[in-house]
């Protein structure tokens, strides 16, 4: 049964610790920085691919420390994510997250994780997560890759008609819903 509950975080607000220094790891802050350049980042890494090195200089605010893992790196972090293929260290830091009340994730790892990262699609304002429920990172892409091709450009603009058009509305909560779907479904009929 699927029981993850989707959400957005804000990840300039909140410390996120990436362990690892490698092309998952790399992956992984892509991920990350794609969807926020401010995001609060610490990366720590024993070594570091050239690429994701070369990359990091891109982003100065971003603390990089090449050494071991250390327990005080946790300090502060809300989100830890491990991208190692060290067996052992990814359970240490599943039980040191758990300590702490800190979100785990290990890439490729579903058995450890508190949250997985999706797949994304982003069309200005207009972003949709898919997840497989830590199944098949393939079919998320392959899913990703459909409503990319199938969710147009305008959406954007659509969305920002719609934004201005609700702040003109007076009401409840309930009445502008209502009135919100009744123009939505006629912009549905219109297109056909």
């Amino acid at each position: 049964m699927n029981q993850l509950f989707p959400i957005f975080v804000k990840l300039n607000q909140i410390q996120t610790l990436l362990v690892g220094g490698g092309k998952v790891a790399l992956e992984k802050f892509q991920a990350l920085i794609t969807n926020d350049e401010r995001l609060n980042l610490t990366v720590v890494a024993r070594e570091i691919v050239p690429e994701f090195e070369i990359l990091l200089r891109n982003y100065p605010h971003i603390q990089l420390h090449i050494r071991p893992f250390e327990t005080t790196d946790i300090e502060h972090k809300q989100l830890l994510i491990a991208a190692t293929n060290n067996m052992e260290l990814n359970d240490e830091l599943r039980e040191l997250t758990s300590l702490h009340n800190i979100l785990f994730n290990a890439a490729d790892k579903p058995d450890l994780c508190d949250f997985y990262l999706g797949s994304i699609v982003t069309k200005g304002n207009l972003k949709v997560a898919i997840s497989t429920n830590g199944k098949s990172p393939t079919i998320a892409k392959r899913v990703k890759e459909l409503l990319n091709d199938l969710l147009p450009a305008e959406i954007d603009e659509t969305l920002s008609l719609m934004s201005e058009y609700r702040e003109q509305l007076k009401g409840d909560f309930e009445f502008k819903v209502k009135k919100l779907n009744e123009h939505t479904k006629n912009i549905l009929r219109h297109e056909r």
